[in-house]
């Protein structure tokens, strides 16, 4: 099996619910920080995050989660948080090893703060298009 269409070797994509800020504002830390530029950004609701959703095996409606894909690899939840901590530069870098972590006690912190990020933090209407800091970060500009 190849890569997607779009995403080159040694690429890792980053799948956020664009219409949430809390993920909005989580991908503009990641951009803020300078996370590595093989590192790119694709909505949930955009036609290249349903594609990519697919691609994992993911349904491409109403999905609640961030992904992390990584060539035939994909994480969800907490698991693709701290992993992708592990791109960023130090100290964000630490945090990675909460990935070591049982799923069971982060899944259910995540869980918790998913469920609640409308009303905490609210949402857009419609996918909110994000300022890349280059050409090609986000699959869909």
């Amino acid at each position: 099996m190849t890569n997607p269409a779009g995403i080159n070797p040694g690429e890792q994509v980053v799948l956020y619910d664009g219409v949430c800020k809390l993920c909005n504002a989580w991908v503009m830390f990641l951009l803020r920080h300078r996370i590595p530029r093989h590192v790119r950004f694709a909505a949930v609701q955009s036609e290249q995050g349903k594609a990519l959703l697919r691609f994992v095996g993911l349904p491409d409606e109403d999905i609640r989660t961030i992904v992390l894909i990584d060539g035939q690899n994909h994480w969800l939840r907490a698991q693709a948080i701290f992993r992708i901590m592990h791109y960023m530069p130090w100290p964000w870098r630490v945090l990675s090893v909460v990935r070591f972590m049982p799923d069971v006690i982060s899944n259910y912190c995540y869980d918790r703060i998913a469920l609640n990020r409308y009303r905490l933090f609210g949402r857009y209407n419609e996918h909110y298009p994000l300022k890349s800091d280059y050409h090609g970060r986000f699959l869909d500009q």
